[in-house]
């Protein structure tokens, strides 16, 4: 009879300690209930309801980076590193885990777009691009802060 009334208790802490949810100060987590969207978690402490709740999305909302290396069909070789950051976290929530693919496609969309990019000042070019990537990521919650583009 002990021995069930230690399990029972010890099960009891372990549902317990898994409602916990601590959040780092330089995410927001977002937590589903039964596999719908439900809340964004702030950075602290917060309780969610085990076995119902389940934290997503850990969201970085400090800056992040994306390096890339392609071969256009124009025979160029580029690789880029592209520094981005989430704006707005409940609408990223959605597609942070396409992000690296949205960036990754829409710099090189807007490099085979420029007439005139193998030949432009770089900084220039990277600013364009920077332009460029902002206008589709805006509406999802992220920016790109900054663009380095290298060409071989």
């Amino acid at each position: 009879m002990n021995a069930l009334i230690t399990l029972v208790v010890l099960a009891l802490i372990a549902t317990f300690a898994t409602a916990i949810k601590r959040v780092p100060a330089d995410q927001v987590h977002s937590l589903y209930r039964r596999g719908r969207p439900f809340r964004l978690l702030q950075p602290g402490t917060h309780m969610a309801l085990p076995l119902i709740d389940r934290v997503e999305h850990r969201i970085n909302l400090s800056g992040q980076v994306l390096r890339f290396e392609e071969l256009l069909p124009n025979a160029h070789d580029v690789r880029g590193t592209v520094y981005w950051q989430v704006l707005e976290p409940e609408r990223a929530d959605a597609v942070i885990d396409q992000a690296d693919q949205l960036i990754r496609g829409g710099a090189l969309a807007a490099l085979r777009d420029e007439p005139e990019a193998f030949n432009a000042d770089r900084r220039d070019l990277g600013s364009r691009l920077k332009q460029s990537m902002n206008g589709a990521l805006r509406e999802r919650g992220m920016m790109v802060t900054r663009v380095e583009l290298e060409f071989a």
